[in-house]
């Protein structure tokens, strides 16, 4: 097992187990509260981008958007630094910087072992077992835990009886216990414990699968036009190792038509190629007939012959049976789905990890990116129809995703640009530009003289076109070594790295560390030599040419000592990198390996990205309110929410609010 499957959240099978595969941990809170006469909505939608949105408004896309602006208020919203979005939206939720809140990156390490986690969850397995032969029976519960610090929006409400209504924000699972009606965003797993791990089966494997991240690629063979296959899904941890359990399925092609039926524990679905089906569920057996954890998958028939191609989404959440905590009250995800209809309950939904390795054409990436944003839309109208006062916040993740995505198929200087490409792949971005339109209407609708409203983005975004590799710098500068420099190819995760003479290295998105005496298990760098060992390797850095591109690739290298203050700023990385434009940290070096080459052309299409310096890629802020403060930011949000309702903020947020 590569050691990239740190993705895979280790304890999500027991805290499963513990919730008896069935029920969710956070079972249902009082019922409605007494109306309070006054609003505030915010409509989230993750990555818009200020110069897009005037790109496509004088375009004539979005009349909505373009009436709005006309008589309202749009701006830019400054981001977080980083601007990564489980640092942005818990600036959003704290009210306060990363200083205060703990969120750093994407992913953090664990500064005694130097093991990888994710940063915005973590599930722990039963303190207490028993051994029965080959079974394992948990004597305690499992838990799933949220990393995020500091105070979050909603619970301050709540307890001053502000009904709530928190639909899919970011960096929020599992949901805090709170009175609020809340479902959990960015950060929630699929039944694997992963960030979603999509499953590919084929006759004809691609020459990439060994290379495959969020997915795997299961060789069939047909005899007879059949074949079994299993569906792999979560940790078994009634088991000695903790297993994967598995769902067997059969798979039957049609002899003479493109149509296949796929058979599992008495369910089926038949499907024609190119086809989707709605969403189904699955049962994996645990232990005996009582343990099992259920999720739910869809289907998509991409080809019946010559060649046989089944993808399977990841095994979701079932919002119907939760087999973790998803939502508060612990059945309001039920609450929706059972009126919307089922809906992709893992973080980040849109496929684009099967884009990028090439198992979905554009084609079909944009029909399931589309598929996740009519759920979206439903799901937006049930939660409006429920809203009657208080506070409503409402994420949509389609821009961010897509935009990360499709940039490539609009911009002609990127290097993956495909000028004969159709004109619905070129037109992709703005086409969901459009769609936010309507989502414009429909909340409108709801907003009257007693409502303030807010449409806000966590960043905007920039096009990608040149990887950086922060440890091969550190390598070819003397600041790291490797303790066998023959199995470079094969580093990864500081796993081959000589301690005794490493100073500083890489890890997570835009994070560089010093490798300091007292905190990492192998630290040679003194405490007092810290800071002036930062300063000189972002001087270093900041000066850095990449002389294939003639472009400085590092626009400033942050000290976290100078930019973040709060209970938490300690645990953060010395040095926050903000890259320039058309620049990102590469994929392979945010878990420490090592290329080659410094800097390179970027070939994924995952071809746009906002990690980079803050002041490029700003959010938006729409708002239906005069906005007095000249350079408002995510974290000001909150306190001016609360003073909307006429509550003070606590201490620890730093932002300050905004509205005249």
């Amino acid at each position: 097992m590569k050691r990239r499957n740190f993705l895979k959240a280790t304890g999500t099978g027991a805290a499963v187990a513990a919730a008896g595969g069935l029920a969710p941990l956070l079972e249902a809170c009082a019922g409605k509260p007494k109306p309070i006469g006054r609003k505030v909505i915010v409509l989230a939608i993750d990555g818009m981008d200020p110069r897009l949105v005037r790109r496509f408004v004088a375009k004539g896309g979005m009349p909505t958007f373009a009436k709005f602006i006309e008589n309202n208020t749009f701006m830019p919203l400054g981001t977080s630094l980083p601007p990564q979005s489980p640092v942005a939206w818990s600036d959003f939720i704290t009210g306060a910087g990363p200083g205060v809140h703990g969120i750093f990156d994407f992913i953090h390490r664990d500064p005694h072992t130097l093991y990888p986690f994710l940063s915005i969850s973590r599930s722990l397995p039963p303190s207490k077992t028993i051994k029965l032969g080959s079974l394992v029976i948990p004597l305690s519960g499992g838990k799933v835990e949220n990393l995020r610090r500091g105070p979050c929006l909603w619970e301050i409400l709540g307890r001053h009886d502000v009904p709530a209504t928190v639909f899919k924000c970011p960096s929020n699972f599992p949901p805090v216990k709170t009175d609020a009606r809340t479902v959990s965003g960015l950060g929630t797993p699929d039944l694997r414990g992963t960030y979603g791990t999509f499953s590919y089966y084929t006759d004809d494997p691609p020459a990439n699968a060994d290379e495959f991240t969020g997915g795997e690629c299961y060789p069939v063979r047909l005899w007879d036009n059949t074949f079994t296959a299993d569906l792999v899904g979560p940790p078994n941890t009634f088991r000695e190792g903790s297993p994967a359990a598995k769902l067997r399925f059969t798979v039957h092609r049609d002899p003479a038509r493109d149509v296949a039926k796929i058979a599992w524990d008495g369910d089926e679905v038949i499907l024609q190629q190119g086809e989707w089906s709605g969403w189904r569920r699955v049962r994996f057996k645990l232990a005996g007939p009582l343990a099992a954890a259920v999720g739910m998958v869809r289907f998509y028939l991409k080809e019946v012959r010559p060649h046989f191609k089944l993808y399977v989404s990841p095994v979701n959440l079932d919002p119907l049976e939760p087999a973790l905590p998803i939502s508060t009250p612990g059945d309001y995800a039920a609450q929706i789905a059972r009126r919307a209809g089922r809906y992709y309950t893992q973080g980040f939904p849109e496929e684009t990890k099967a884009l990028s390795h090439g198992v979905f054409e554009e084609e079909e990436y944009l029909a399931q990116a589309g598929i996740v944003l009519d759920e979206r839309l439903a799901c937006l109208d049930e939660t409006l129809a429920d809203f009657d006062d208080g506070f409503f916040f409402f994420y949509i993740s389609t821009i961010d995703q897509n935009t990360h995505m499709m940039w490539r198929t609009m911009d002609p200087e990127h290097p993956l640009y495909q000028p004969d490409a159709p004109p619905e792949v070129k037109g992709a971005v703005e086409h969901f530009y459009r769609e936010m339109d309507g989502a414009l209407t429909r909340v409108l609708a709801e907003v009257d003289d007693k409502t303030t409203f807010f449409i806000i983005s966590d960043h905007g975004f920039a096009p990608f076109y040149r990887e950086f590799n922060l440890n091969t710098w550190l390598l070819d500068n003397g600041y790291l070594a490797l303790a066998d420099p023959t199995r470079r190819a094969e580093t990864e995760f500081l796993d081959n790295i000589d301690w005794a003479r490493t100073v500083a290295y890489g890890f997570g998105l835009n994070a560089l560390y010093v490798n300091l005496r007292g905190r990492e298990p192998h630290g040679i760098v003194e405490p007092g030599d810290a800071d002036a060992l930062a300063g000189e390797l972002a001087a270093k850095l900041e000066a850095y040419i990449d002389e294939e591109a003639d472009e400085r690739a590092i626009v400033k290298a942050y000290k976290s000592r100078e930019s973040y203050r709060g209970p938490a700023a300690a645990s953060a990385p010395e040095l926050i990198l903000g890259f320039a434009p058309g620049y990102r940290l590469a994929d392979g070096s945010a878990v420490a390996e090592f290329p080659e080459r410094v800097c390179k052309v970027r070939e994924d299409k995952w071809a746009a990205d906002h990690c980079i310096d803050p002041s490029h890629v700003p959010g938006v802020l729409f708002s239906n309110k005069p906005v007095a403060a000249e350079a408002p930011a995510l974290k000001d949000l909150a306190p001016t929410i609360l003073k909307e309702f006429g509550l003070a903020p606590p201490p620890e947020m730093t932002g300050r609010p905004i509205l005249e």
